[in-house]
């Protein structure tokens, strides 16, 4: 039985892990690869401490701060399912399953992909799903951004003034978003929209060098970038959680619902990052978050008999 069975190992997981150890609290930390989508970005210059560090740099660094605690760490397992069962949990896994007191939840998000030709090739070879973490790399280049609501829009109001020429591509004949935002950006000379317009595919070599749009569903289009910044939102990476008494909390976006200290609805479950319904989400907000997880959860610890 362990005090806590953490789930993910990006920066909220990452965090809890360590205020884990220093609590002395049993734990294990059950993760498909660690970093999170931090290590899927390029370079990072808004992460405190480093004024400069690249996505995978900064989570192997994570990885080198986890392993100096002696903490058990199943890599390379998902995490299928977590029941409450009287007064603690059961996590299943392909592998087997584990016991808990408590249940931290950090499992992120993932990015919504096109799912076209080239997508999964480019990935960080010019196709990237955060203008905030990858911009400044397209700083004098040509760049596509992919959506039509208000991420598209912030990603093409950062790029106005990164890139030479902004391509905003959508599939509605209209952009949907904040009215500021929309007339902001039709006012730039740098941008061109491509309203009812499709991408059909990237293409290059080593990195990215053209995408091909259909446009009005006839007209084929062929725009030389070297950047494609796909918002077309995000989705968190959700497990079945089983409860008799009460059902998980969730927004209609499938967000895990949690209050300031990170607790769910489900007494003993807690959740941080990404996969929760706070705002931002970005390396350092996710960091904190994971903090207040797990001091939360060692102060519910703390008051339950022995």
């Amino acid at each position: 039985m362990y005090d806590t069975i953490i789930i993910g190992a990006g920066p909220a997981d990452i965090t809890a892990t360590v205020y884990a150890a220093r609590k002395k609290m049993k734990t294990l930390v059950i993760t498909e690869n660690i970093g999170g989508q931090a290590a899927l970005s390029g370079d990072i210059e808004n992460y405190t401490g480093y004024q400069f560090i690249t996505g995978p740099e900064l989570a192997k660094k994570f990885e080198e701060h986890l392993k100096k605690f002696d903490i058990d760490v199943k890599e390379g397992t998902e995490a299928v399912s977590v029941e409450k069962i009287d007064d603690y949990f059961t996590v299943k896994t392909g592998e087997g399953t584990y016991e808990s007191e408590i249940v931290i939840l950090a499992t992120g998000r993932k990015p919504r992909m096109l799912n076209i030709p080239g997508e999964r090739k480019f990935k960080n070879r010019g196709v990237t799903y955060c203008a905030t973490c990858d911009g400044p790399l397209f700083a004098g280049r040509a760049v596509a951004v992919i959506g039509g609501g208000n991420s598209a829009l912030d990603a093409t109001i950062q790029l106005m003034a990164i890139a030479t020429k902004v391509y905003l591509i959508t599939r509605n004949k209209e952009m949907k978003g904040d009215t500021v935002m929309i007339e902001k950006v039709k006012r730039s000379n740098k941008v061109e929209i491509l309203r009812d317009a499709v991408t059909k595919e990237i293409s290059g070599d080593k990195f990215v060098k053209a995408i091909r749009v259909v446009v009005n569903k006839t007209e084929e289009k062929i725009l030389d970038v070297k950047g494609v910044f796909i918002e077309i939102g995000s989705v968190p990476v959700a497990i079945p959680v089983k409860n008799s008494e009460e059902k998980l909390k969730v927004t209609k976006y499938n967000e895990i619902i949690v209050n300031e200290h990170c607790e769910t609805n489900i007494s003993g479950l807690f959740a941080a990052g990404d996969v929760t319904n706070i705002p931002e989400n970005q390396i350092i907000t996710a960091a904190g978050h994971g903090c207040i997880a797990l001091l939360s959860a060692f102060k519910y610890i703390s008051k339950r008999p022995s």
